[in-house]
């Protein structure tokens, strides 16, 4: 099977490595080149663009940062419809706005390719160590199409339903990340600031009902800078969609405030 990936950034690029070391036939694209030629060196093709992916690729994962970037991707001039074969897969890891999604995936149908949502949890650390998640939107027979590709970088696959649940799913799983990053900042700020030793209370903490992901180990926990930026963008994709469905999300928009303090 031939394959295709566009976008090389932190994800991308060891979601990329690791189907070229898993014996996929891949062909990639990113703007920057020194990207590719890091994935190049594990057995990986360089192609000149978008288009020149899509001319051989059955299917082809997109891994970019926002919703304007995707639709370039896919519908731009060397976009990857411009080329794309009848039968053809996109598989979209970035997390965008659920109607972008759906609108793509409508304009592909429209030349017999099929295009799926599933973006992913992990971040850099899970990609590199192989154990990243997946919520995964569209046709079974798609999904399980692609499910050899996704388990080179983990095996949590889940299929959540139609095209565009999985980007539903990625956006309340983003908002209680959040929530979670600030409740753990508060506890354990105040915590410390009594005297207790850091290592002590994550240990009280994980053993009581107060137990997340974000709060154990969190006074090791480094995101870096730039989850900052994904963050605060994914919290406004989540927002606007509350809003489209008329309820209220203000742990959201709170945590989408205290950013700067919250993320390790």
């Amino acid at each position: 099977m031939k394959t295709g990936f566009i976008g090389l950034g932190m994800q991308g690029k060891y979601l990329a490595t690791n189907l070229a070391e898993g014996g996929f036939d891949l062909k990639v694209f990113d703007v920057q080149n020194g990207p590719m030629q890091e994935v190049a060196a594990s057995g990986a093709r360089m192609a000149k663009s978008c288009a020149d992916v899509a001319s051989e690729a059955e299917i082809i994962q997109v891994c970019v940062l926002n919703d304007k970037q995707l639709e370039n991707v896919v519908l731009g001039t060397d976009g990857l419809l411009s080329t794309a074969q009848s039968g053809m897969t996109i598989v979209v890891h970035s997390t965008v706005g659920p109607s972008t999604i759906e609108n793509l995936a409508a304009q592909s149908a429209l030349q017999s390719v099929s295009l799926i949502d599933a973006p992913v949890s992990g971040s850099e650390v899970g990609a590199k160590n192989k154990t990243m998640s997946y919520m995964v939107g569209g046709p079974k027979t798609v999904v399980d199409k692609c499910r050899p590709l996704f388990e080179t970088s983990g095996q949590k696959i889940q299929h959540v339903g139609e095209v565009g649940a999985g980007i539903r799913a990625k956006l309340a799983h983003q908002i209680i990340i959040s929530i979670n990053m600030m409740a753990a900042y508060e506890g354990m700020r105040l915590g410390i600031k009594s005297g207790l030793e850091a290592e002590v209370l994550e240990q009280v903490i994980h053993d009581g009902m107060a137990q997340s992901r974000m709060a154990d180990n969190w006074s090791s926990r480094a995101f870096g800078s730039h989850s900052r930026k994904v963050f605060y963008k994914d919290l406004e994709l989540g927002l606007k969609y509350a809003n489209e469905l008329g309820i209220s999300a203000p742990g959201a928009a709170l945590a989408q405030q205290m950013l700067d303090k919250i993320v390790p």
